[in-house]
């Protein structure tokens, strides 16, 4: 269930000169970040520990096997979440305004354990099995149920950094899998129950499911390996993005859902 208040309102009960004081802040720090991307995702990538491709083997990282193992745990906390209607799982243009334009269509939905770095408590204590799990994954910055109801898709887009890599593993996949599947730059993948895939999702990348049944897959997005100097760059930027007013509100958006959060270690 999403029980969302709209901006105005939230504006309303906060004190709205520090928030337009914020906003300004922010924006500055946005078109700052903006402008040097190109080149800290230069550096991420010339010391990145496992080259720069669009899909990785997912062998490549051993945290993967643990999913894999344990996907049927997984698969069934999922079904459970998405079958409560007391459950937060919400279209995420609704989590996060700014995916707007790729999250147009309400029929992709989220359930957040982990988010940008933060833990979010009352989801984690739905899915105690899967939280358990994802705590053990090196350098997880994000992890939640990712739902892509019948006939959604999300157009061609790109990510922000390379200091995160995207692993998808598959808990409900349609049975025409050929009609449900991701294009990351020039691959066409399609997800396996039980299997991982892992991509770097600052190449083009787009889905689509194109059955008549939901897909479900557990995302976990994770700090890619990165030698000194890009290690630096990378943590300082993921830095920025936490407290950055994207993220922000994505974290008071959870908190409004009833949604307790806590920073990841």
């Amino acid at each position: 269930m999403c029980n969302l208040p709209g901006n105005d309102q939230y504006i309303k009960a906060a004190d709205k000169k520090k928030l337009d004081q914020a906003k300004t802040r922010q924006t500055f720090v946005v078109r700052l970040g903006k402008r040097l991307r190109p080149y800290i995702n230069a550096i991420i990538a010339k010391n990145s520990l496992i080259g720069d491709v669009p899909v990785f083997d997912p062998a490549s990282f051993a945290f993967t096997r643990l999913l894999e193992k344990n996907w049927e745990i997984i698969r069934d906390e999922a079904i459970a979440v998405t079958e409560d209607s007391n459950a937060a799982v919400c279209p995420l243009k609704q989590i996060s305004p700014d995916h707007g334009r790729i999250a147009a269509d309400v029929r992709w939905k989220s359930f957040f354990l982990f988010g940008y770095g933060y833990k979010v408590d009352d989801n984690c204590a739905r899915c105690p099995q899967t939280t358990k799990i994802l705590e053990q994954i090196p350098g997880i910055n994000s992890g939640f149920f990712s739902v892509m109801e019948a006939h959604g898709g999300i157009p061609r887009h790109k990510g922000v950094t390379k200091a995160i890599l995207t692993c998808h593993l598959g808990l409900i996949v349609p049975k025409e899998r050929e009609k449900c599947h991701i294009q990351v730059d020039d691959q066409t993948l399609c997800w396996e129950e039980g299997k991982t895939m892992v991509f770097d999702d600052t190449f083009e990348h787009e889905v689509w499911n194109e059955t008549g049944q939901d897909r479900i897959v557990l995302l976990v997005q994770f700090k890619r390996p990165v030698r000194f100097p890009g290690n630096l760059v990378a943590n300082l930027f993921l830095a920025g993005i936490r407290k950055s007013s994207f993220v922000q509100t994505v974290r008071r958006n959870l908190l409004a859902m009833g949604s307790k959060s806590s920073k990841l270690p």
